[in-house]
């Protein structure tokens, strides 16, 4: 024979299922608090305008970038190798220019361009037609042009060489 429950025992059954502990309860606010917190001081970070001490230094330092300087290099007529089937040497004719971010720095370069033209020169005899084909031989071009360039010129360093002509007969 089975003992009835008491009548007291079910109701507390009952309501322990159906309503929230209280302890969940304010786990939940709290949560909830410290999110729309964190929400709202996020949204003021970024939203604030920026102080006019802050739009004056970035303008100073705009202001204080040092002017971009170019040096041309004489035109080049080089021939390079033959695709091995060719019956004549192709040449290549090129101008170029050099980009340097600081105009003082153009100064020291502009002696040593005999070297620099001499580098190109011994590095473009071995290409080959094939070499120089689509934007992607152009892009190695420039790329090993740069780095050969900056090896010549050592303590000062240029920031780009720019193709103003480039012709393949």
């Amino acid at each position: 024979m089975s003992k009835k429950p008491k009548k007291g025992d079910e109701e507390g059954e009952a309501g322990a299922e159906g309503a929230p502990k209280p302890g969940k309860k304010k786990l939940v606010m709290i949560g909830g608090a410290v999110a729309l917190l964190a929400l709202g001081g996020g949204g003021w970070f970024f939203l604030k305008k920026p102080s006019a001490e802050q739009i004056a230094a970035a303008e100073a330092a705009a202001a204080a970038k040092k002017p971009v300087a170019f040096v041309e290099m004489k035109d080049m007529m080089i021939g390079i190798s033959a695709g091995g089937q060719q019956d004549r040497q192709p040449i290549v004719k090129i101008k170029v220019v050099l980009e340097i971010a600081d105009a003082k720095v153009s100064e020291q370069i502009k002696p040593l361009l005999p070297r620099v033209e001499d580098a190109f020169q011994v590095f473009m005899r071995e290409l080959r037609p094939a070499d120089l084909e689509g934007s992607a031989g152009m892009y190695r071009l420039k790329e090993e042009l740069l780095r050969r360039v900056n090896v010549t010129v050592h303590p000062a360093k240029i920031d780009a060489v720019l193709f103003k002509e480039l012709l393949i007969q």
